[in-house]
C-alpha cells in the first residue's frame, strides 16, 4: 500500500461520470444491460454469455474486493479481453482508448457500475482499464486468456494525458500502480498498442 493519509471519496464524482447502463463511448467496448428477473425468493441475473461479445469465450472468472479508496489500475493487454460485473459497493470504472489505431484512441470514459446497475462492462484487448473503489467494493471478471505476465501493461492512474476525474484524495494503491509509466512513456517505448 502505497498511501501516507487516509483516502477521501468526493461524493459527488458520482455526478460527473456516465451511470451504467449507458452508451460506450470507446470502440469495442460494449456496457451490457442486464435483465433482472425478482419474486419473493429474492432475484435471478444472467450475467455472461458468450454470443454477447466478439472474440472467444471466457475461460477464466476472479474476484477483487476492495476497500473505499482504492484505485486499482490502469492496466492493459495485448491479448486479453475482461468482462466486468460489481457484486458489492460501488465502483468508479476508468476506460482509456490506448489502441493507436483506433478511431477512438486517446478517449477516457468513467463509467459507475454499482451493485445494483445490472449491468457488465466488456473491455477489448488495448483498453487500458482500472476502477476506483467509491465504497468498500467487489468486483467479479472474467477474461479470454490465462494470466501471462507478458501481456500486462499498466499506465499512470494519474496521467493528464488520460485525465480520469477519480474523486479520490491519497487514493490506495499498489507499488505496481504507483510506478506505471504515463501514456506519453508507453508511446516512446513502443509499447502502446496497434
Amino acid at each position: 500500500m502505497t498511501t501516507s493519509n487516509a483516502p477521501i471519496v468526493d461524493p459527488t464524482v458520482r455526478e460527473r461520470h456516465d451511470h451504467a447502463p449507458c452508451e460506450s463511448r470507446i470502440g469495442g467496448v460494449v456496457i451490457r444491460p442486464l435483465t433482472r428477473h425478482g419474486d419473493d425468493r429474492g432475484g435471478f441475473t444472467e450475467t455472461y454469455r458468450t454470443e454477447w461479445f466478439d472474440g472467444p469465450g471466457m475461460v477464466q472468472g476472479n474476484r477483487s474486493d476492495s476497500a473505499a479508496g482504492t484505485i486499482r489500475g490502469l492496466h492493459f493487454h495485448r491479448k486479453q479481453a475482461d468482462y466486468w460485473l460489481c457484486l458489492k459497493g460501488t465502483l468508479l470504472v476508468c476506460l482509456f482508448d490506448a489502441r493507436q489505431s483506433s478511431p477512438t484512441f486517446g478517449l477516457t470514459q468513467g463509467v459507475v457500475l454499482d451493485d445494483s446497475t445490472n449491468a457488465g462492462i466488456y473491455i477489448p484487448p488495448g483498453v487500458a482499464h482500472g476502477f476506483g473503489a467509491l465504497e468498500d467494493s467487489t468486483l467479479t471478471y472474467l477474461v479470454d486468456n490465462y494470466y501471462d505476465g507478458a501481456d500486462e501493461f499498466g499506465v499512470s492512474w494519474d496521467d493528464p494525458e488520460v485525465a480520469m476525474d477519480w474523486g479520490i484524495t491519497d487514493p490506495i494503491l499498489s507499488g505496481r500502480d504507483a510506478d506505471c509509466p504515463t501514456v506519453a512513456d508507453q508511446r516512446a517505448a513502443g509499447t502502446l498498442p496497434n
